[in-house]
């Protein structure tokens, strides 16, 4: 009853394919099953703005610079002189370039040091007037610029 239960030379593994061929093919078929049982991807008609032509062929954007000192620069078209202006003057002119124009546009912008608060502020003004269309510009520039 002596009997050897291991081999004295070690045996080489092998690697069965078989196996892995038909795991392969389990995921292809899994896979074109899956795919052919997707529902196609359907849209919402979504209404595009259009783009609008000045029929005078001048830019009639606003441009309101809050300074540092609490003083204002209004400059109306992106090419104009900005003129130094009051916290007063606000309301009236805003009034006046929503009465004048039919598509008013304001951007509120801040010179390299002032603070939040005036800028606040012609925010609220324009709200007061009516006007829609305001942004704020995130690049600052010089003062009167």
């Amino acid at each position: 009853m002596n009997e050897i239960l291991y081999s004295p030379t070690p045996r080489k593994a092998r690697i069965e394919i078989i196996p892995l061929i038909d795991v392969i093919f389990f995921l292809l078929a899994t896979f074109v099953l899956f795919t052919l049982s997707l529902n196609r991807i359907r849209s919402i008609e979504t209404p595009l703005p259009t783009s609008e032509v000045n029929p005078k062929g001048g830019d009639e954007t606003v441009f309101i610079q809050a300074a540092e000192a609490g003083t204002f620069y209004w400059k109306y078209g992106r090419d104009a002189a900005p003129e130094l202006i009051t916290a007063a003057e606000i309301p009236a002119r805003l009034a006046d370039y929503k009465r004048t124009t039919t598509s008013p546009a304001v951007f509120v912008r801040g010179d390299n040091k002032a603070t939040f608060g005036p800028a606040v502020m012609v925010l609220d003004e324009v709200r007061k007037a009516g006007i829609a269309r305001v942004s704020i510009e995130t690049v600052t520039s010089s003062t009167g610029k």
